[in-house]
């Protein structure tokens, strides 16, 4: 039960690319909010200008935050203010800041409201082409190959869909990884989602290891991989698109 007289915190998807991709709902959260929390107030204010949104009190809180921020955070919502934690893109916590400050906010006693929009996980996961009733979402494993591959043989018995974020730089060694430990398993590599240079490969784990193994990687990565035992879907493998000329990636190490 909420405190008589806290405020409210939100928590505010945001467009991961294509800036059309905002509720209206979000936007009058933005709009009327008293102070919103962001990853990149830069970033941020870059939304709020596209949209005509004047200036907004903007407080940085991203993941080197620590438990200060936080609890000047929870002590503007103490006081009665809105407060609307968004981050460079997509939905809050989901592998972007914010956990500590929501944990704190219910210890609390203040209301927590979480508004659905942009994330990267479910566009991959219904576009992969693979079952989407069962998965998990994994999201990035971790930088070193030697935890990566523990990380992915717990995970090697699982019969439900996994969902991975990746960045650029491990991109090719995750896929190696997850091929030697998965095998030839149905997959797909889905890369600037929602961007002008999206690019969706399907196929199973060796032929697109292979591919991106020849391939420098831009941009930002979901890796979609088709759970133990579940029967083949692709009849032949995706043809490889050149990318166009002049393309430049995106933000490297984010997700989308």
């Amino acid at each position: 039960m909420s405190l008589s007289g806290t405020g409210k915190l939100y928590l505010v998807a945001t467009p991961i690319g294509n800036l059309k991709d905002i509720t209206l709902r979000a936007l009058e959260i933005l709009k009327s909010a008293d102070v919103i929390a962001s990853e990149d107030t830069r970033r941020t204010g870059e939304l709020l200008k596209h949209y005509g949104i004047g200036k907004r009190p903007l407080l940085s809180f991203h993941d080197h935050s620590g438990p200060g921020r936080v609890r000047e955070i929870v002590s503007l919502l103490k006081e009665g203010r809105s407060v609307a934690l968004v981050t460079d893109g997509g939905t809050p916590l989901v592998s972007d800041p914010g956990f500590p400050l929501v944990r704190e906010a219910v210890r609390e006693g203040i209301r927590v409201e979480a508004l659905p929009g942009a994330t990267a996980v479910i566009p991959a996961l219904v576009a992969s082409a693979l079952p989407a009733e069962r998965f998990s979402f994994i999201g990035f494993l971790p930088a070193k190959s030697n935890r990566r591959k523990k990380e992915l043989r717990e995970l090697e018995g699982r019969e439900e869909t996994l969902v991975f974020f990746e960045s650029p730089h491990r991109l090719a060694a995750a896929l190696r990884e997850m091929n030697e430990i998965f095998g030839g398993r149905e997959a797909a590599v889905c890369r600037e989602l929602t961007k002008k240079f999206e690019e969706i490969e399907r196929g199973n784990l060796s032929r697109l290891a292979e591919e991106w193994e020849t391939r420098k990687p831009k941009g930002e990565f979901v890796i979609v991989i088709a759970g133990k035992g579940r029967k083949k879907v692709f009849r032949t493998p995706s043809p490889t698109p050149s990318p166009p000329k002049g393309e430049r990636g995106g933000r490297g190490g984010k997700h989308p």
